[in-house]
């Protein structure tokens, strides 16, 4: 019997406060008969003012239309999903999945930002955040509660000496003058009748803090701290109250003493409030509060999941250094933060300075540059001990020192005292590879565990040092990677919307988002291939991964305008050759301080990247009906790709750049003439890897393509010897040299053990680990042919001495597996659950100590280039079918 899942709203993991009126709908089918088809689906909604049934002729199941009337704000709806098959037979109904709507409509909020007025530097390092609070009375039973929440700034709120939500670094980061994110909270469960209270911490974060490098800027989005939090009581009888903030709130200074993203928290115990955020509490030694302006028309719901802390990790070592410091070692590159359990006498201070690696035994902090990276706790003395994790930062770390630990540090790691939380955006995990080569396992490893580290709100380039901004390059090249290993439809749509935004009238694309200012070499924005061209590829990466066309529809105008303006660049002979470019990027050959300085020319690069593009853009077109722009676009790529060849392509198929990234653009991007010139390319492209020794001879821009135009020209085996190279650079040279992240550079720790002296040199960077893609379609052979995996090839190349490779992918349409994939393929322990999980002491996710094993086998990417070949199974998921549509209320 066809069963049917529990149907999905959008992006979202979670339908609480969504801010779509009408939102799509997706579905998977379980336990379906050898041959079986949909034919038709019937929605069943569940609302206040009762219920119906749209019957809807269509095999469609991914993202369907909503079937009724919009939503209104506020509103809370059951949803089920029956489908009928070919034969006439209807399955039972789903599971119901219950959505409810946020604020909708400007009009719907009352609370303004408030927060206290303090006499303080503004360019200040030492800043303090802040608290803010007020009391109200219930006088009934109540029906339920919300909280919608936001700030200029970061907050975390209380109810009745309770956390709200599990969520943190909320509202995370977005272009704030023309979205700032809210979230909203289901606090039934934390009020009573009788006197309650309400109340926030509040902290710099991205709004206020230290942005940028070289020194960076405070005050970028504004100066002033608020928090802006309306709850909504719902009484049983119907009634509706709602508390909000206001002029009668009130506001203190908090015990933490300073914060910020780059330079960590300090945090005073002696300057506690207990019970601050209770009814009971007396504050009239605080102060008034201002309220602070917000145009309401900027308030939006989220598209994706929240940061949130996913998983704990205990030291695998405590380490005395040549210096006699104490160094815990948890054995993995991450990003959070350390949470310290400790007794000891009041006023003691605690300091966790935390590093990615060691240099000579001791803490190495160059690649930081100015970030301080460093936390500090000061004891109240509590007898019984004391608890603490920094609120408002994070780090990119492997190592922390302690410094001031009152106790017997060794025995107090080994109680559990010291831990280090992980935290990133909360994305549902969606793929995984498996095979028989434990360094290549290893290698995919890292690929996930860079792109957790590196997705904290926004798509980062590095989470360590004074940089940490959304590059738009990097994301780029990843795209791909990152929509296999994880679900990241919903945070990247969300990140595109703030690309449009930041976008120049002429169309220029930034070289990061939210833009920030920074040194000369950024300003003014200037166009650049690969980086601008964010707009037009990741919107197809996300349409070929997930199925939704609305993401094209979203940004097809952000797309045009960039290849429009491209084509200004260009000029009547199609070639992108001049003005400021970036090229392939930290190519292994470049100078340690001019990562630019590339063994291919920036220029042909440019002019491929405008050829695909383009080619892009047409494709977006035809998806979205728009004939006109996809014959104007595709004769655009016509034309560019033949000025393209006339620069930079001999007859004999060799390229003015003879390098490996030149190959691979032509290739993978279809820019050759013709087979012959193809098939000449591949194999000068093979040659090239065989001389260099197998290492790798591609920056940014050609590792994603490099294995790709090896295979598809039938190069396999010289793919396979470019993947499991360990000599230096390589992918494997990183993990024989004992990475748990994939880095920045190729040789970011040299062969002699040193760090590479460039000032550009981090440990957790996932541009580079882009070739995951290539793994997970070719290497386990598990790849759409199909926009939302509706159709699936299943087509593995087999090479390299593997005697076994698998891949599971869940996809929009359910979870295939490659031949041969296994439990062991598939194991979700780094994978948080569905449901929002609270912030406690309690790990959520065990890892056994010093034990890579134990983490996630991952998942790898597939992506819009494979297709069904002869002698490949293609298994077709669907096919398209009218969308008639019957009506019956209940």
């Amino acid at each position: 019997m066809t069963t049917v899942s529990a149907p999905r709203i959008e992006h979202h993991r979670e339908p609480l406060g969504i801010g779509e009126a009408r939102p799509r709908m997706s579905w998977t089918l379980d336990d379906a008969p050898e041959g079986w088809q949909q034919r038709a689906y019937a929605i069943t909604l569940t609302r206040a003012a009762g219920g119906e049934t749209v019957e809807v002729v269509s095999s469609e199941q991914v993202l369907v239309p909503w079937p009724s009337r919009a939503l209104d704000s506020r509103e809370r709806v059951g949803v089920r999903v029956a489908v009928q098959g070919i034969d006439g037979t209807w399955s039972a109904s789903s599971p119901p999945t219950w959505l409810e709507t946020g604020l909708l409509h400007p009009a719907d909020w009352s609370a303004g930002p408030i927060g206290l007025d303090l006499d303080e530097d503004p360019e200040s390092d030492a800043r303090r955040a802040t608290l803010v609070r007020s009391t109200f009375r219930i006088d009934g039973p109540i029906a339920h509660a919300r909280l919608y929440a936001t700030a200029h700034g970061l907050y975390d709120a209380e109810i009745n000496g309770m956390r709200v939500g599990s969520d943190t670094l909320s509202p995370g980061w977005t272009v704030y003058r023309e979205r700032l994110r809210y979230y909203t909270y289901d606090v039934t469960t934390l009020l009573g009748e009788g006197d309650n209270a309400i109340g926030a911490w509040l902290g710099d974060g991205w709004y206020r803090g230290r942005l940028g490098w070289r020194g960076g800027h405070r005050n970028i989005f504004g100066s002033d701290l608020s928090f802006l939090g309306q709850l909504e009581i719902t009484y049983a009888d119907g009634r509706r109250e709602t508390v909000a903030t206001d002029d009668t709130w009130r506001a203190t200074l908090s015990p933490i003493l300073r914060s910020g993203i780059y330079d960590g928290e300090d945090y005073d115990a002696r300057q506690e409030l207990p019970g601050w955020s209770t009814a009971a509490f007396d504050d009239t030694a605080w102060l008034p509060v201002s309220v602070r302006d917000r145009d309401p028309h900027t308030l939006v719901a989220p598209t994706g999941p929240p940061v949130r802390v996913t998983e704990e990790i205990t030291p695998v070592a405590v380490l005395t250094s040549p210096h006699g410091a104490r160094i815990l070692d948890f054995g993995q590159n991450l990003v959070g933060r350390v949470r310290i359990r400790v007794t000891g006498q009041r006023g003691t201070t605690v300091t966790l300075r935390t590093a990615e690696v060691l240099q000579e035994g001791e803490l190495y902090t160059r690649p930081l540059r100015s970030a301080r990276s460093s936390d500090a706790y000061t004891l109240a003395g509590h007898p019984d001990g004391e608890e603490w994790e920094p609120r408002f930062t994070f780090h990119g770390f492997r190592y922390a020192e302690v410094a001031g630990w009152p106790g017997d540090l060794d025995a107090d790691v080994a109680a559990g005292a010291l831990t280090a939380r992980v935290l990133h955006t909360d994305l549902e995990r969606t793929g995984w590879f498996a095979c028989s080569d434990p360094l290549v396992e290893q290698l995919h490893r890292n690929v996930v565990w860079g792109m957790r580290g590196n997705f904290v709100d926004i798509p980062t380039d590095c989470p360590q040092r004074d940089e940490r901004v959304g590059w738009t390059g990097d994301i780029q090249v990843f795209g791909p990677t990152a929509s296999t290993l994880f679900d990241v439809s919903g945070m990247l749509s969300g990140w595109l919307r703030d690309v449009e935004a930041e976008q120049l009238p002429d169309g220029t694309v930034p070289w990061f988002v939210p833009v920030i200012p920074s040194h000369k070499v950024w300003s003014p924005i200037r166009p650049g291939a690969a980086w601008g061209d964010v707009a037009t590829l990741l919107p197809w990466t996300l349409y070929q991964r997930f199925g939704d066309e609305g993401v094209l529809a979203a940004q097809f105008d952000s797309a045009r305008r960039w290849v429009d303006r491209i084509d200004a660049a260009a000029g009547p002979d199609r070639l992108w050759d001049e003005g400021f470019q970036l090229g392939d990027w930290l190519d292994p050959a470049a100078p340690p301080q001019d990562p630019a300085d590339a063994r291919t020319d920036r220029y042909l690069v440019a002019t491929a990247y405008f050829a695909r593009s383009a080619r892009v853009v047409a494709d977006m077109a035809v998806a979205l009906g728009r004939e006109a722009d996809a014959e104007r676009y595709g004769i655009l790529a016509a034309e560019v790709a033949a000025a393209f060849r006339a620069a930079h392509v001999n007859p004999d198929g060799t390229m003015s750049s003879d390098a490996q990234t030149a190959y691979a653009l032509a290739i993978v991007f279809d820019l050759l003439a013709d087979e012959a010139q193809r098939a000449a390319a591949g194999a000068r492209l093979a040659d090239l890897v065989h001389a260099a020794g197998n290492r790798i001879a591609t920056g940014f821009v050609g590792t994603p393509l490099v294995c790709d135009a090896l295979t598809l020209t039938g190069h396999t085996a010289a793919a396979y010897a470019l993947l499991q190279e360990q000599g230096c650079p390589s992918w494997l040279y990183q993990v024989v040299q004992g990475a748990t992240t994939i880095w920045e550079r190729w040789d970011a720790l040299l062969p002699d053990g040193s760090v590479n002296p460039g000032t550009m040199t981090s440990f957790n960077h996932y541009a580079l680990g882009a070739v995951a893609d290539w793994m997970h379609r070719r290497v386990a052979g598990l790849a759409p042919a199909a926009p939302g995996y509706r159709r699936i090839r299943f087509a593995p190349r087999p090479g390299g001495g593997l005697t076994h490779a698998a891949a599971v992918q869940l996809t929009p349409t359910g979870k295939p597996r490659s031949p041969g994939a296994s439990s062991r393929t598939h194991s979700s322990s780094i994978s948080s659950s569905r449901s929002a999980r609270p912030q406690s002491s309690t790990s959520p996710v065990s890892r056994p100590k010093n034990s890579d094993t134990a983490r996630t086998p991952e998942r790898c990417a597939s992506d819009d280039r494979g297709h069904a070949t002869a002698g490949h199974p293609v298994v077709d998921r669907r096919t398209t079918s009218s969308g008639r549509k019957r009506t019956r209320r209940s």
